[in-house]
């Protein structure tokens, strides 16, 4: 897969998902409501169960800040595309696009006043597209 499929992909995934009633799908665990093999999660890993640690995202808030990391390496063979963090009703909170000469995938955004729950996403040039629900107090 060469570089300008991966970003088109990483960009245009998430805003199809997030924009249909696929998009209703993005808080079941269950694999009769979620098809196999185009997303995952910490809990559906699928195909790459050894990989959950290193590619689901990892989500930490801090007052207004809400940062997402995802434990990986970074090489031109292998890295972490992109973040993206969507609310329940499909708005992109942000955005970030990573090369595989950044020493790491972090990205930190605004905290929307009015989130109750979120999901962050990340996109990795080998291992697929990872989802982590976040749930707001």
């Amino acid at each position: 897969m060469n570089r300008r499929t991966i970003l088109k992909t990483s960009v245009i995934l998430p805003a199809a998902i997030a924009g249909t009633p696929f998009a209703n799908l993005l808080g079941q665990t269950s694999s009769e409501k979620w098809p196999d093999g185009i997303i995952y999660t910490k809990d559906m890993p699928g195909k790459w169960e050894k990989k959950v640690k290193s590619h689901a995202p990892v989500v930490s808030v801090e007052g207004d800040k809400i940062t997402l990391e995802t434990v990986h390496g970074m090489s031109e063979e292998h890295y972490i595309v992109r973040h993206t963090l969507v609310t329940d009703k499909g708005e992109v909170v942000g955005e970030k696009t990573f090369y595989p000469v950044d020493e790491e995938a972090v990205s930190t955004f605004k905290l929307p006043a009015d989130a109750k729950v979120l999901y962050a996403t990340s996109f990795c040039n080998k291992h697929d597209f990872w989802i982590t629900k976040v749930e707001l107090g």
